[in-house]
């Protein structure tokens, strides 16, 4: 029995005609062959999950730099959080789970380490500049390898979602846009979580109307954002929020950014990492040969210049990476003889 033919059908039966059905792919970029068990987007949403970038998210800053609390967000339990708001609109709306899904986890593979500061960095540094949700679809298409192939070979439909994740950029499909949604929900409340549980603010200083129409605890302005998209988008061509609530939504994230983003409290320890991230890019740019070889292999048959080699290898690292990688260059060693 073909289970992925079965599932193709039910997708056609019960999901919305506005859903992307997994049999009608654009395809990916090398044809290969179709599993018998799994659609084409259940297939890219595993090969995400089982990517050394994927987990390689654990250890990158979401917004606070090298916390010592066990319970603040990482870029990898943001990532958790914005696939399961996903998958709640998306069922919801009888789109197609398994893209959005999809999407949702590899829509940060590209962050670089220390969060939007790094991103900040390298697009300073870099002369092609750095956008993340680009290098997030290099990472699919280039960077994460094995020994079969050359980068995960997504779907159309899931690098369509993944580049145009952020800013004023709109995927092509329902699926893809909720992310848009689904990342902006889940980063405002969870950073509201985390900078109170680390006094960067209080309860009292949050905007009393946003409060009033969004909610007052965690769990309510999540519910509230949620449920609007999906009251906003039921039946409809296009993922949206109502006026009223996305006017109190992106009050908050202008709040956010204020108090916590900008705050000098918050980006206490920013500077530092600044300067090890240039310092390790200028170190490279200077010393090519000490890349490793496994990374300047990736290249071999490919015309790529010598800063984007070295741009690609630090947005791949860790944040604990870079610093071990700064002690190990630029620290003087205890002398024993």
């Amino acid at each position: 029995m073909n289970f992925r033919l079965e599932t193709e059908r039910l997708e056609g039966l019960i999901l919305s005609k506005y859903a992307t059905l997994s049999k009608n792919s654009k395809g990916r970029m090398r044809e290969e062959e179709k599993c018998s068990i799994r659609t084409d987007f259940q297939r890219d949403r595993d090969r995400i999950i089982h990517s050394k970038a994927f987990r390689r998210l654990k250890h990158k800053t979401q917004v606070f730099i090298a916390p010592e609390g066990d319970h603040y967000r990482t870029r990898l339990t943001h990532t958790l959080e914005v696939a399961q708001i996903s998958r709640t609109i998306a069922r919801a709306l009888r789109l197609n789970e398994d893209l959005t899904e999809a999407i949702a986890l590899g829509h940060d593979l590209g962050h670089t380490p220390f969060g939007h500061t790094g991103e900040n960095v390298l697009n300073e540094i870099h002369k092609k500049g750095f956008k993340h949700n680009e290098q997030s679809l290099r990472v699919v298409d280039l960077l994460e390898t094995s020994r079969e192939s050359r980068g995960l070979n997504l779907t159309y439909e899931v690098r369509d979602g993944i580049l145009n994740h952020s800013g004023d950029l709109v995927a092509e499909t329902l699926e893809g846009q909720i992310i848009k949604f689904a990342d902006r929900i889940a980063y405002i409340n969870h950073d509201i979580d985390d900078s109170l549980r680390a006094n960067i603010i209080s309860e009292d200083m949050l905007p009393k109307d946003c409060i009033k129409v969004l909610g007052s605890k965690h769990g309510e302005r999540i519910n509230t954002m949620i449920r609007d998209v999906i009251l906003n988008s039921y039946d409809k061509d296009k993922i949206s929020m109502s006026e009223e609530v996305k006017f109190y939504t992106d009050k908050l994230r202008d709040f956010m950014f204020t108090n916590v983003y900008l705050s000098k409290k918050a980006k206490s320890e920013e500077e530092k990492a600044k300067r090890m991230i240039k310092l390790l890019y200028e170190y490279y740019m200077d010393n090519f040969d000490e890349l490793p070889e496994e990374h300047k292999n990736l290249y071999n048959d490919l015309n790529c210049d010598k800063e984007d080699i070295i741009c690609d290898y630090i947005a791949g690292m860790t944040d604990r990476y870079v610093i071990n990688k700064y002690k190990e260059i630029f620290v003087p060693k205890s002398w024993n003889k």
